[in-house]
């Protein structure tokens, strides 16, 4: 299990904080109850299993949704 957190480029609005939570929850591989998205610091911090998704993956669902990333940094949970 990895631990992530991805450092996003900024968060305008709540409903965007929701988008990115969900679409993130719904990826296999992520841990669902992991997920927090932080609306003022403009990060998305989560668990997940580098068997299942890479990071990659994870940073192509939150692209897709418009959103830009500045950094991620992983790490060994």
């Amino acid at each position: 299990m990895q631990k992530a957190i991805i450092q996003l480029e900024t968060l305008t609005c709540p409903s965007c904080m929701q988008k990115i939570n969900n679409a993130v929850k719904s990826l296999d591989g992520v841990e669902k109850d992991s997920v927090n998205v932080l609306f003022n610091s403009s990060k998305v911090k989560l668990n997940f299993d580098e068997d299942k998704i890479s990071i990659k993956n994870i940073e192509n669902a939150i692209d897709k949704l418009g959103y830009e990333i500045k950094k991620t940094q992983v790490k060994d949970k």
